[in-house]
């Protein structure tokens, strides 16, 4: 009954498209190799990003001044950011009281490729990463390669990263929200850091994913059971 019920959700697949945060998993290398969703690419010159609801892309503002972001941007699938990524947040800087920011992982991918397209999916690489508080949250971005780059996978950590890539990151989140003559939200990145803490990043980012939302796949399927029983 189990085997039957797994074709039957592939055949749903066939017909339905998945929510980009809940419906698409992680990837079965998690968190060495990851499969992030893509709502943002440098060509965009307004702001995109998932509706948490009914998972279609949607215009969160236009991009007011010059700030374009420089890698594609997205998150990562069955991740979200809440007690144990505020946690680890804290230990690494030593400040209390954070939160964090309710929403799946942030990642950046870099490639040498020309892709103009968001709404897509793509394999990726962490190599690093950001510990980034904004206004009083954890909200952690992920630095990643495009898999299977010829130029980018090269780099094994963000240490191999030339520095001017990373500074560019790092003024995008410093000033993209910030609009002039008036008080912009206080954002930090208080460290830039390699893949071992990425990967613990993402790591606790699926822990609090499963602590709030649950493993989806085993419940439907267990709750598919239970009513198959019921009927019998």
């Amino acid at each position: 009954m189990e085997k039957e019920l797994r074709n039957l959700y592939k055949k749903l697949g066939l017909r339905y498209q998945s929510h980009p945060w809940h419906g698409i998993n992680i990837g079965k290398k998690s968190p060495e190799e990851v499969m992030s969703f893509i709502e943002m690419t440098p060509s965009d010159s307004v702001k995109y990003e998932i509706d948490k609801e009914s998972g279609y892309i949607k215009v969160d503002r236009p991009q007011k001044f010059s700030n374009i972001v420089p890698a594609l941007y997205g998150f990562l699938p069955q991740t979200y950011c809440a007690e144990s990524v505020a946690e680890y947040c804290m230990e690494q800087t030593g400040k209390t009281d954070l939160l964090g920011d309710n929403d799946p992982l942030d990642i950046c991918v870099l490639t040498e490729r020309n892709i103009t397209h968001g709404n897509i999916i793509v394999p990726a690489i962490p190599i690093g990463g950001f510990r980034m508080i904004d206004d009083g949250e954890a909200d952690d971005k992920i630095i990643a390669v495009l898999k299977g780059d010829e130029v980018y996978e090269k780099w094994q950590s963000i240490e191999d990263c030339p520095e001017a890539i990373v500074k560019r990151l790092k003024h995008y989140f410093l000033t993209y929200k910030g609009i002039p003559g008036e008080v912009a939200p206080k954002v930090e990145i208080t460290h830039v850091y390699g893949k071992e803490e990425a990967l613990e990043v993402i790591k606790r980012s699926r822990q609090d994913y499963i602590t709030h939302f649950g493993e989806i796949e085993e419940e439907l399927s267990k709750a598919t059971l239970d009513l198959m029983s019921l009927k019998e």
